[in-house]
């Protein structure tokens, strides 16, 4: 936008991008705060004050008034299955923010309406039942009287979905369909299937349900992707962590976000994992890909990063917590521990899934086995994920063998059912962020979205600071939360750690990427319940602005129309805008009639209104 006072120059060393009139934290401790920053060529240049950017105001520089905002640097969810994800984000219609069941019902009602023949309506993750006012699930009778005709299909957290008759159809489940290892098919006293699935405590049978279900293909695949990542960098994402996951095929689920890389099309970094998706081939599909690939192949928009979050099937653990911990086999550690010797030697690091300590000390058992041969860590690095249950000395081994952790908060969507299963005590430290931090360990934070925890960031950064659920359950104590600083330090600068970009990204200093989002609100002040609710009005990566909202409504760049048209994100869009809380409702509301009362003042002395006060109030109220 025009800025008095900023007049271009024609300088060979002009800025793409500026920012000015801001309130930017840097992430770097050597200089914290500034007023505004240059960048050009993808890099930041300049970090200081109006007057040290204008010399680098050229004819082609946008200039952004940031008009006193928060300035902070682009987050990183280092946990996200981001290309998954986009691969079907059109397709989804997302419950995420949703406050209430009767809303989230009438959305589905809508959709089905418009949902042609043979399509389904699916509702994919990022909501828990605690979100809404009434406080449970749909039913299967309510999404059949919703839809009698369209299959729908509702999947919540890892524990169950939730399918209407004609999904049930589309699917060919029936009495004599027998239920799968480690889930349930509910059954009516009829023996017929009512429409429930349980996980059991494997989700397998939630994901090869769903994976029943069209797919898009083609040009439709990326333009799924690209406003799924219009999405992420709605909220100032803009990197992230893929860690991979179930039903994602190596190479060909990665084509799609391969494509727009090559096209200069990706508004988000992505790091990506390649994790092996069949029971007893696991070794073969690592051997395999090691002669295809290596770490760090790629760019600085896309690149592999390593295996995970599974390197063999049988080490997995399952993070369903309506359900007992499951006991793996006994002897799973003889193919996990090839698996860890061939990566280890062809210079491969790896993210881990593990949910309970059982589990993370068996592996560790492993990793001490390796690095007493000398061939462990070797220089590679490597992770834990999610570790709701981590004992201090599991910490303390992970430490001691230059490992790190990268948590998510699938207990801001879980809490509850864990907190009825484990006690509040257990909840307490699940998992014990502070802790971690305290034995130096890099701490990585996201959200394992898209089919559990929302792919909101500040959600996720308001569990880290607040303990608390979605539905409002404290269940962290103040001596396992962390401050403001902290939480975004590790949604920044410990995610590109976890990539190996730390000297190039997480921090808003000379040289780094010019990644940036201009937010709705002070991080820093507004008050605690109020961060989920915060936004990005302008995004930027590497000098590209990727979204803009509200005063710069026009300034990123267009996307194609939606594919298909009955999609319902091209409806509703994505994650719900829940407005206010009530109670700050009120105190706005409150503060409006005390400056309305300050205004009628100010006019009486100066001869423009009665002395005679007006009451603020309807007659209508008065008694």
């Amino acid at each position: 936008m025009p800025v008095g006072g900023l007049v271009p120059r024609a300088v060979d060393d002009a800025a793409d991008v500026i920012v000015r009139n801001a309130k930017i934290y840097t992430g770097d401790s050597s200089r914290p705060h500034a007023g505004a920053l240059a960048i050009r060529d993808g890099r930041v240049t300049v970090v200081g004050d109006d007057a040290e950017v204008a010399p680098f105001v050229g004819p082609a520089t946008t200039v952004v008034d940031a008009l006193g905002r928060r300035v902070v640097p682009g987050l990183n969810d280092a946990h996200l299955h981001v290309i998954r994800g986009g691969l079907n984000y059109v397709l989804e219609l997302r419950w995420d923010g949703v406050t209430s069941l009767r809303q989230a019902l009438a959305m589905l009602r809508e959709q089905a309406a418009r949902t042609p023949k043979g399509q389904w309506v699916r509702v994919v993750g990022g909501w828990s039942a605690e979100q809404f006012a009434e406080r449970r699930l749909p039913t299967p009778a309510e999404l059949n009287a919703a839809a009698p005709d369209t299959p729908v299909f509702v999947l919540h957290l890892y524990q169950s979905a939730i399918l209407n008759r004609a999904a049930l159809r589309a699917v060919g489940y029936t009495r004599d369909t027998p239920d799968p290892k480690g889930g349930q098919i509910v059954r009516g006293r009829n023996g017929e299937p009512n429409g429930m699935l349980l996980a059991a405590p494997s989700a397998l049978i939630l994901y090869s349900t769903l994976a029943k279900a069209p797919l898009l293909e083609g040009e439709d695949r990326k333009t799924s992707t690209r406003y799924f990542l219009r999405e992420l960098n709605r909220f100032g994402l803009t990197s992230a962590i893929d860690a991979a996951g179930g039903f994602q095929n190596f190479p060909d689920n990665y084509g799609t976000v391969t494509e727009l890389a090559r096209d200069g099309l990706l508004s988000l970094r992505i790091a990506y994992h390649l994790f092996p998706q069949t029971p007893g081939q696991e070794l073969d599909d690592l051997r395999r890909w090691i002669e295809m690939v290596r770490p760090e192949d790629g760019d600085e928009w896309l690149r592999l990063n390593g295996a995970g979050e599974n390197l063999t099937w049988a080490a997995a653990d399952f993070e369903n917590f309506a359900e007992p911990r499951p006991e793996l086999s006994g002897d799973y550690e003889t193919d996990f521990e090839k698996a860890v010797r061939l990566l280890m030697a062809h210079g491969w690091g790896f993210r881990l899934h593990a949910t309970y300590d059982e589990t993370i000390r068996r592996d560790l058992a492993v990793f001490e086995k390796l690095a007493a041969e000398g061939l462990f860590p070797a220089g590679n690095r490597w992770l834990f994920d999610h570790a709701e249950t981590v004992s201090r000395d599991s910490l303390d081994r992970i430490a001691a063998l230059g490992g790190a952790m990268s948590v998510q908060n699938r207990m801001s969507f879980q809490g509850e059912a864990f907190t009825r299963r484990y006690g509040s005590g257990a909840a307490a430290e699940a998992p014990p962020v502070r802790a971690m931090l305290e034995r130096g360990l890099t701490v990585g934070a996201g959200t394992d979205a898209t089919r559990v925890s929302s792919y909101n960031p500040w959600v996720a950064l308001h569990w880290l600071i607040s303990g608390r659920t979605i539905g409002g359950l404290a269940i962290r104590p103040p001596q396992n939360r962390v401050d403001r600083e902290t939480a975004l330090a590790m949604y920044t600068r410990a995610g590109a750690a976890l990539t190996g970009e730390e000297d190039v990204k997480g921090v808003l200093r000379p040289g780094f990427f010019g990644d940036l989002a201009v937010l709705s609100d002070d991080y820093f002040t507004v008050p605690e319940q109020e961060i989920p609710h915060i936004e990005s009005l302008l995004t930027v990566v590497g000098g590209r602005i990727v979204h803009a909202a509200a005063d710069y409504e026009g300034l990123d760049e267009e996307l194609p129309p939606i594919s298909p048209v009955w999609s319902p994100v091209a409806h509703f869009g994505g994650y719900q805008r829940t407005g206010l809380p009530g109670v700050r409702q009120a105190e706005l509301l409150g503060q409006a009639v005390a400056e309305s009362e300050l205004h009628r003042q100010w006019r009486v002395r100066r001869g423009l209104a009665p002395e005679t006060a007006s009451t603020p109030f309807d007659p209508c109220f008065v008694l």
